[in-house]
């Protein structure tokens, strides 16, 4: 056989495993999807973010309404999104949830690689969807060895930026290189999009990001009423379609669903019982379309009122404090905001987070904690005995939960989830992995 006919035999067959590839996460996507909308209590105004989510993942689209503006490829929340505006660009989240791709990093990546590592390696590998595609650039924290390893893959296919993170908050010194390092991806950034990072640019991009903190402020006053006026699953929803939106849309949305929360209020229409169990999730985040742990949650019982992850509350709950007006003083304030308030457990010190979410359970009246442990995610997986004891010196029971992204542990996991609520209801204080 002559080697252009066994190119073009291999080029077949390449293309059939894309084909495969796309039919498969795409039917995980839209089943995920019809779950979500299919459980009771969806408002009218979280639909948009459905559809959001749909072109993404089932339709395989791009970003909507980018007005030619160039795409940014981030890989965690500490990547200062007004930078990225700044400089005249859109940021695209890019950790994905997605089994199918999970599947194909499997063979690429270390086996003990956590799973959204995986998945990331598995899109940017096959170049099927459009958002891994067409980003300008790809900006990494290296928040973990993961991380840091993929930043080097990454590097091989698109321009791609490590973001360093001080290991300490306390340090001053650790503070400056920080600031430092934002200085330096604005020069990227700059050199990827063509436009120049301003003093009113800056400003406007932190007040776009600003609004949408705002927004997001009076939505988790809301989200505090019992009973719950909002589902948790439709919030993760909400939540993971900010990656793929424009802030002024996705803000513009949650004023919509904002007003109408108001209203279910006044009228007492509530996504929840007065009695069901409020539980909240901590831990590794949780990614569509790998929703089934928030899915089992409620469709066994639970209210779902709350989550402390990085692709939750945490991703808007701090707004920027500017105290020195000047350009030096903005970058300042935005490295302050991206690390000091942060209780990701990439930290030494991180007795923050426990104060953080003692005081969630508080404000949200919450009866339970679920820690979620992406199996292989070593960080979050190190604090759980910390929090499991300062918990249960106040009395709240917590339950360990290793996931993957495959759907093989979902009878095991409703069987435990189960378990731990109907605990709950009999006020129990049980403990446990």
């Amino acid at each position: 056989m002559s080697i252009n006919k066994q190119n073009q035999n291999l080029s077949q067959v390449e293309q059939r495993q894309r084909e495969r590839f796309i039919s498969k996460s795409t039917k995980v996507a839209a089943k995920y999807l019809r779950r979500m909308e299919e459980l009771p209590g969806a408002p009218d105004e979280i639909k948009p973010y459905f559809e959001v989510l749909r072109n993404i993942y089932v339709e395989q689209m791009n970003i909507p309404e980018t007005n030619g503006k160039k795409a940014i490829g981030t890989y965690c929340v500490m990547v200062p999104q007004e930078l990225i505006y700044a400089a005249g660009a859109i940021p695209v989240k890019l950790c994905s949830g997605s089994y199918t791709a999970f599947s194909i990093g499997d063979d690429v990546v270390p086996r003990d690689a956590c799973p959204l590592v995986k998945a990331v390696v598995g899109f940017q590998t096959m170049g099927t969807m459009p958002i891994y595609r067409d980003c300008a650039l790809m900006v990494v924290p290296v928040t973990c060895d993961c991380k840091k390893k993929i930043a080097g893959m990454l590097g091989e296919m698109v321009p791609t930026f490590s973001l360093h993170v001080p290991s300490s908050k306390s340090e001053d010194e650790d503070m400056e290189q920080f600031v430092l390092e934002l200085y330096q991806l604005i020069k990227v950034l700059e050199q990827a999009t063509g436009q120049k990072v301003t003093y009113e640019s800056l400003i406007e991009g932190m007040e776009q990001v600003a609004y949408a903190q705002y927004e997001f402020s009076r939505f988790l006053e809301y989200r505090r009423q019992t009973p719950a006026l909002i589902k948790g699953t439709h919030v993760m929803a909400m939540m993971n379609a900010y990656s793929y939106m424009p802030v002024e849309k996705w803000s513009s949305q949650l004023k919509r669903l904002n007003a109408r929360l108001e209203q279910n209020k006044k009228n007492k229409l509530y996504a929840a019982k007065e009695n069901q169990p409020r539980i909240m999730i901590t831990g590794s985040p949780v990614i569509f379309p790998n929703i089934k742990l928030p899915l089992l949650i409620e469709e066994m019982g639970g209210s779902l009122i709350g989550d402390e992850t990085c692709m939750g509350e945490r991703m808007l709950y701090d707004p920027v404090a500017v105290v020195d007006e000047s350009f030096d003083g903005l970058i300042r304030a935005i490295a302050n905001r991206y690390t000091r308030p942060c209780t990701c457990p990439t930290f030494v010190d991180n007795t923050q987070r426990i104060y953080r979410i003692k005081q969630m359970i508080k404000d949200q009246k919450v009866q339970g904690v679920i820690y979620h442990v992406l199996r292989g995610c070593l960080v979050y997986d190190y604090e759980y005995q910390v929090l499991e004891e300062e918990l249960g010196k106040i009395g709240i029971p917590v339950i360990r939960v290793e996931s993957d992204y495959n759907e093989e542990d979902i009878e095991q996991l409703r069987i435990r989830i189960e378990a731990f609520i109907e605990m709950i209801k009999l006020g129990g204080n049980k403990n446990g992995r």
